[in-house]
């Protein structure tokens, strides 16, 4: 057996390989009688072997095995029990009809049929891959498929039978485990069958198309891929048989021809989709078949064409048109299930054939009427899962059949429509899937779902509201984008949506209250009239659920739930709470569902009604955050910074819908107003230009304010005075919805609305009295007692207490710019007492910041337009002691501004010298000696630091006055002050204190002018006049020395302490330039000009600031600059800082604010006579426009005095006009 190796049978030569052959034929007989599987295996591999190396060209070859050949075909081998023998065996007779190809050594056609039924039966090997003989099965399906070996068998009676179990065979082994070739050699091996045969029989024919079959394509989908592949590779040979079997079936109805009759449209379907070309004569046949009697054939040629005219790659429609047209023709078949599975056909067509939506729409909309509910239904659905795909897929026409089916007669059909038209707003709107122009497409699908909030189905309703969770407005999305989205929702939909949208947050929010009310109930003790409370309850709140007569006694049930279970109740209670946010919500629905829930029953109708409560009351869209979002929202458009044009809107719409918007959800949910920043975005648009704007914010705040003043007293503070101003200066509406605010929002109304009608009350006469111009019904005298009363009694005329500080602040402003108003006239100047002057420039040492600002402006505005006659510059005198140093400087400002004006304004007009006593600055120091004579903070005449205050007021206006000596001025100052000191004090003639004090003041004045000019000429060039009414005709020389002398000695003993140096104030920040109106002082600083007051700050105001005292207790001065005293400076530095000063405050330009009048400008002047001899400035010649403007100008000092004493502390006001 050594001899007979693999080696030596690979090298020995030819004439060694006869006799080689000899020995393994004679072993091969001797194994019959031995161990035929010892010997078998080695015998046959080695005959293998020599069979693999031979080929078709030896004749002497093939003669010399015809006997090994003939031997192996014997029963022994093709019978024999060792597998691995028989593979061998199937292996050598394969070789051997490769060799004697293309005649076989076999001539018996039983040897024949037994051969290959034997090779048959080895090719089951082929199923198992990972076998160690696989390759040699491999190579035995190989060398059969390449040389065709299976032809032979054409000629045998028995053929069929050959080629049916062949191809059962080949069918059963295929698997996944096969790579390519193995397949490709079996399609090679079966194909070569039918396209080189004379006949394919209907048993081979079944045993193809057997795979095709549903049922058997899902058990072995390789066997379904090798007999595609075989069919598509003989369809031309295939198709008569194929064609010839449809035909027994479908037209003879012989079903009994195959066992395949029954899965006839199934095959049909299969072929097409394997090869069209396989149908081409059955075709026809179903185009008869779908105009037959039987109402079941019609639905399943329906169910077949269906699939073939859908399918994605499918051109039948086009080459088959009479078949397509007659099957349209089957959407109005008598028989429902037929229009049914036409219908369902339709979204299938529309997705993979838009080509063919014209010819479905003019049937689709006939179906959409079809009496049939499902009907209707399926075409619902058509349509949208097409639209879903791509909303291109479907036209206009198809979508308006789902907006009709929305108000369907069946609630199935009209959920179906309503959740569609969702789904397709969300995917193409929201998503914006297709772009904006698909978009722009369905923009009324918003609309259309929202006007369906009319309806009175409560389904309807409930739907609504759950579509617009989900697909309008999507819960789920994170707060800033979900207000995004309502914003423009809100500012895109009609008139009538709008209106569906309100009503349903009213109406969630009326049931919200419900279930509050219920809740309130249970946790009441129970007594006779519970149960009636609790049913009568239970009955409002079934009405706002589906199916009232079940859920009835569901809500009965959890009513018995929230008194048993505390964890629900609670979790409930915190749901309806206003406060509740919706992060919240989400986690007390999540925990009730729970607890109710039960996972023994899945269906629960009890639960499902608890989820339609929940859904309806739970508030997923709104709470705090969701509205301070929002109305940043709004604020970007207003400011320009949003996409409002991108989404579609324009900014001013979008402004206006989002504040309609507010307004609505400031009725339904208020308390998700109630945040600082929110109410701090409300008073920015409140204090907007934009009428419609501040008209909402107005609205926002009474509904929402209701707890402002409690619990956000900082927002009230700023807020009142807004709606103080609205009230009194707004348009009307502004005026009405403002005092609703005050209304709703304040505790103590009514004194706000006494101080907004007392301020109009105190307007409206002094206007009336500027319009009159003559006093000849003494009303100017009794309206200035009036205002007298106000300045005397601290802005509370009745003296009862009962005004607030605030208030009272307002109306002392407001009565002192009313004296300064009526001062500018003439006849009502004229009529001003001294006393009554004296208190209107103490409001200049206001304990309030703001009034004292305020005040000063408009002092400021009437001397710059010499409107205001020159005594009342002297009031600026009285700021040296305001303790904001701002103010100061503010101060010391307007001083050098109307002296520098007054001065260019001589200049130019140098034939006015009769008009110098009211025009010629220097003229301001009597009124200002007479003010500090008078001022209540000089009591005590010899009191050192109360002449500290006279000489720092003194020196206030005196430096400004002395910074230039021009004309001798000095001397001038100096013979004037010479002169006041021989009268006597106009107001108290007979008054010894008063005088001694108008002596002591004029030293002081004196010693100023002495200490600070040494470049004068003792003569003065021109003789003072002194007003008339502030000082008596001088007295006798003797006398005056006298008093002189008697005045003096009670002052000199302390003059050289009291003429310490001090610093010049040019040391001191006086930057006229600087714009320092507004500052607010700091806290500790106060004021100590005025009448005697009560406590200064405010309780109930937290923005008032520490005030000034108008009493006569004096104020620690905290300024470091006035501390010192540096009289001894060279006066240079002065003088060099007023140059700089008289050029920055030149006369202000013609066309500006505060411009002086035409008389200014021009050489023609008008003169108007003052009292008792003193001129006075005319008015320009347009006089009734420029009185026009400063009614104007007025107001608007006046809305910018509303926020006095409601400031934070320490923060500076606005700029100044």
């Amino acid at each position: 057996y050594s001899f007979i190796d693999e080696s030596a049978a690979r090298d020995v030569k030819t004439e060694v390989r006869t006799e080689l052959v000899s020995y393994i034929t004679l072993y091969m007989s001797v194994g019959c009688v031995v161990d035929t599987r010892l010997y078998g295996a080695f015998q046959n591999q080695m005959v293998v072997k020599t069979f693999m190396d031979m080929d078709q060209d030896s004749e002497e070859e093939k003669e010399l095995y015809l006997n090994l050949a003939l031997h192996l075909a014997s029963d022994f081998f093709l019978k024999h029990p060792d597998k691995d023998v028989r593979l061998l065996v199937a292996c050598c007779l394969a070789d051997i009809f490769r060799i004697y190809a293309p005649e076989a050594p076999y001539t018996s056609p039983d040897k024949l049929k037994d051969i290959f039924m034997f090779i048959t039966r080895q090719l089951k090997g082929l199923e198992d891959t990972k076998s160690a003989q696989f390759n040699r099965y491999f190579y035995l399906l190989e060398n059969i498929a390449w040389v065709k070996s299976y032809n032979i068998c054409f000629e045998l009676e028995d053929s069929n039978e050959i080629f049916t179990q062949l191809y059962r065979t080949l069918f059963q082994v295929i698997n996944n485990g096969h790579n390519q070739k193995v397949h490709m050699h079996m399609v090679d091996l079966m194909s070569s069958i039918v396209c080189e045969g004379d006949s394919v029989s209907q048993e081979l024919l079944d045993t193809v198309l057997v795979n095709l079959v549903p049922a058997h394509k899902n058990l072995n989908k390789q066997a379904y891929d090798l007999a595609k592949a075989l069919l598509k590779r003989t369809a031309q040979a295939i198709e008569p048989y194929i064609t010839n079997f449809f035909n027994q079936v479908l037209m003879l109805g012989k079903t009994s021809v195959s066992d395949l009759s029954e899965h006839v449209f199934d095959l049909i379907l299969e072929l097409y989709n394997i090869d069209s070309h396989l149908l081409l004569s059955v075709l026809p046949q179903l185009e008869f078949k779908l105009k037959s009697n039987d109402n079941d054939e019609r639905l399943q040629v329906v169910k077949l064409l269906a699939k073939m005219f859908g399918a994605k790659d499918s051109e039948l429609a086009s080459q088959n048109k009479p078949l397509w047209q007659c099957y349209l023709g089957r959407f109005n078949d008598i028989h429902v299930p037929v229009r049914l599975e036409c219908v369902k056909f339709a979204s299938h067509c529309l997705m993979n054939h838009p080509d063919l939506a014209k010819d479905l729409t003019e049937y689709l909309k006939v179906r959409s009427h079809d009496p049939e509910e499902a009907i209707r239904h399926d075409v619902i659905v058509s349509i949208v899962t097409a639209s879903k795909k791509d909303l291109s897929l479907v036209n206009d026409q198809l979508l308006n059949f789902v907006r009709e089916r929305t108000l369907d007669k069946r609630w199935r059909v009209r959920k179906e429509a309503m959740m569609g038209l969702a789904q397709i707003y969300k995917k193409y709107a929201l998503q914006a899937e297709a772009g904006k122009e698909a978009a722009k497409q369905i923009s009324w699908i918003k609309d259309k779902l929202l006007h369906i909030y009319y309806q009175n189905s409560i389904d309807d309703r409930l739907l609504v509201e759950r579509i617009f969770a989900q697909y309008l407005v999507p819960h789920n999305l994170e707060t800033t984008e979900r207000m995004k989205c309502l914003y423009y929702l809100y500012a895109t939909l009609d008139g009538n949506a709008v209106k569906a949208l309100n009503e349903m947050w009213k109406c969630q929010n009326m049931l919200r209250h419900h279930v509050k009310d219920l809740l309130d109930l249970i946790k009441q003790p129970k007594s006779d009239s519970y149960s009636k409370a609790v049913f009568s309850k239970v009955m409002v709140i079934t009405r706002n659920l589906p199916d009232p007569g079940k859920t009835q006694d569901f809500v009965k049930k959890l009513a018995q739930v929230l008194e048993e279970d505390e964890k629900i109740r609670k979790q409930l209670e915190t749901l309806v709470s206003p406060s509740c946010s919706c992060k919240q919500a989400e986690v007390c629905v999540k925990e009730i569902t729970k607890k109710l829930g039960s996972p023994k029953q899945p269906s629960n109708p009890f639960l499902e009604m608890v989820k339609f409560l929940l859904e309806r009351i739970a508030p997923v869209h709104i709470d705090t955050e969701s509205i301070s979002a929002l109305i940043k929202q709004v604020n970007k458009s207003i400011e320009g910074t949003a996409d409002d044009e991108d989404e579609g809107v324009s900014t001013e719409q979008a402004i206006r819908a989002g504040l309609e918007l507010l307004k609505v959800l400031s009725f339904t949910h208020p308390v998700s107003f109630h945040s600082a920043e929110t109410f701090e975005s409300l008073l920015g648009c409140l204090k907007m230009d934009d009428e419609k704007v501040a008209e909402a914010a107005l609205q926002i705040f009474k509904n929402t304010g209701s707890k402002l003043e409690e619990s956000f007293p900082h927002i009230k503070s700023v807020l009142l005075p807004v709606l103080q101003q609205k009230a009194k200066k707004g348009p009307p509406r502004q005026a009405k919805y403002a005092i609703h605010c005050i209304h709703a929002m304040f505790s103590n109304r009514d004194t706000h609305f006494a101080q907004i009608f007392e301020i109009q009350g105190l307007k409206l006469m002094v206007r009336w009295l500027l319009g009159v111009k003559n006093n000849q019904s003494k009303s100017g005298n009794s309206t200035l007692r009036m205002l007298t009363a106000i300045l005397s009694s601290d802005g509370d005329l009745t003296e009862q207490g009962k005004m607030g500080k605030p208030d009272m602040s307002r109306l002392r402003l407001a009565a002192g710019c009313a004296v300064l108003r009526l001062a500018q006239e003439p006849c009502y100047h004229e009529i001003i007492t001294l006393e009554q002057y004296q208190l209107c420039a103490l409001v200049i040492n206001d304990e309030c910041y703001q009034v004292r600002q305020a005040f000063a402006q408009k002092l400021q505005k009437g001397l710059c337009r010499l409107r205001l006659p020159l005594e009342y510059l002297a009031v600026f005198t009285l700021c040296a002691k305001d303790p904001v140093k701002e103010r100061r400087a503010h101060a010391r400002q307007c001083l050098v501004k109307n002296i520098n004006l007054r001065r260019e304004y001589l200049k130019q007009h140098a034939a006015v010298s009769e008009k110098l006593i009211s025009l010629l600055p220097e003229y301001v120091v009597p009124y200002a000696i007479h003010l500090l004579v008078h001022d209540p903070d000089y009591v005590k005449v010899q009191d050192i630091e109360q002449l500290k205050d006279i000489k720092e007021a003194l020196w206030f206006v005196l430096e400004i006055l002395m910074a230039k000596n021009e004309n001798n001025s000095h001397a001038f100052i100096r013979k004037m002050v010479e002169n006041i000191k021989q009268t006597k004090d106009g107001q108290c003639p007979d008054d010894p204190k008063i005088n001694e004090k108008l002596y002591t003041v004029c030293d002081v004045a004196m010693n100023i002018v002495i200490s600070k000019s040494t470049t004068y000429s003792l003569e003065s060039p021109k003789d003072p006049v002194l007003p008339a009414r502030y000082f008596t005709q001088p007295d006798k020389v003797l006398n005056y020395f006298f008093e002189l002398q008697t005045c003096k000695s009670s002052i000199d003993y302390n003059l050289d302490f009291f003429f310490q140096p001090r610093l010049d104030s040019a040391d001191v920040d006086h930057s006229e330039n600087e714009d320092i109106s507004m500052k607010s002082p700091s806290e500790t600083e106060k004021p100590s000009r005025g009448r005697k007051r009560g406590a200064a700050a405010n309780q109930d105001d937290k923005g008032q600031e520490s005030k000034p005292k108008r009493g006569r207790k004096k104020a620690a001065n905290t300024s470091t600059d006035d501390a010192e005293d540096q009289w001894g400076e060279d006066s240079s530095m002065a003088e060099a800082t007023l140059e700089t000063e008289d050029e920055q405050n030149s006369p202000p330009k013609r066309g500006r604010r505060g411009r002086p009048p035409k008389s200014a400008a021009s050489k023609d002047e008008t003169s108007s006579k003052g009292r008792r001899g003193c001129k006075k400035t005319a008015p320009p010649a347009d006089e009734e426009n420029e009185e026009e403007q400063e009614e104007e100008e007025d107001d608007e000092d006046d809305a910018g005095s509303e926020n006095m004493e409601v400031k934070p502390k320490g923060r500076r006001g606005r700029k100044p006009r």
